[in-house]
């Protein structure tokens, strides 16, 4: 059976980091869906650990853009945009290179479509609704696409015959077989939005054709206090507890 590790929106939380990959244990392939860097305090190490991951494929997240290209941050919330003028002066020459080879279009893995934010616009735009998700779901050929960017473990899930599409947020640890097309989303494993403060992160079997949504505990007050330490924003340390 061959086991893909999915992860999204890692954003320098190297503890988190490494909570997923100690969970999900061995596997054959890892699918990084963008944004290593941004928000945290340990950018270098974090992109040091995903580069010796096994079969990686890496997507070019908007914090990763913007961390190593000569763009207005103006599009970023202040407390953003302060952590991100952190990380171009705390990268090394070694992670940005690694950042820019980063895809910044989709690209197929056998059925599935690697995006960041949206197969119709990889790095920015928001896949957050039905509407959303279904225009986008002319912008892919398989049978299925994987995004990250919202920091929302969910599925939005195609019905044919109703010509319909739902959005679905399977527990932790469930186990779903995918048939229809559609979009899911892992969730972020450094910086959740869903209420639920623990690291989020996906199993994909191609051969089973099973998405398994997965969730594991980390030491956030250790992450908190490396942020503060840093003198990155107060506000970024304060949204881990809650998972917000």
């Amino acid at each position: 059976m061959t086991k893909v590790l999915v992860i999204s929106d890692i954003h320098a939380n190297l503890v988190a980091l490494e909570a997923v990959l100690a969970d999900a244990g061995k596997v054959d392939e890892v699918w990084c869906l963008g944004d290593v860097v941004g928000y945290g305090p340990r950018p270098n190490e974090c992109i040091e650990r995903i580069a010796g991951l096994p079969r990686l494929t890496s997507m070019m997240g908007n914090h990763d853009y913007a961390a190593v290209n000569d763009m207005t941050l103006e599009t970023f919330n202040p407390d953003a945009r302060k952590a991100l003028l952190w990380q171009r002066e705390t990268l090394s020459e070694a992670s940005k290179e690694f950042l820019r080879a980063q895809s910044i279009t989709p690209v197929e893995r056998g059925e599935m479509t690697l995006a960041h934010g949206s197969p119709r616009d990889s790095i920015w735009e928001y896949i957050m609704n039905t509407l959303v998700a279904r225009l986008n779901l002319d912008y892919f050929v398989t049978r299925w696409c994987v995004v990250g960017h919202s920091h929302f473990q969910a599925i939005f899930q195609y019905h044919n015959a109703e010509d319909d599409l739902t959005i679905e947020v399977p527990r932790p640890g469930t186990t779903y077989k995918l048939d229809e097309r559609a979009i899911l989303n892992p969730g972020s494993v450094g910086q959740p939005r869903d209420r639920d403060p623990r690291a989020a992160y996906a199993i994909f079997s191609p051969k089973e054709e099973t998405w398994e949504t997965r969730r594991v505990e980390y030491d956030i007050e250790t992450v908190q206090a490396q942020i503060l330490k840093a003198g990155l924003p107060a506000r970024h340390a304060e949204r881990l507890s809650g998972g917000w």
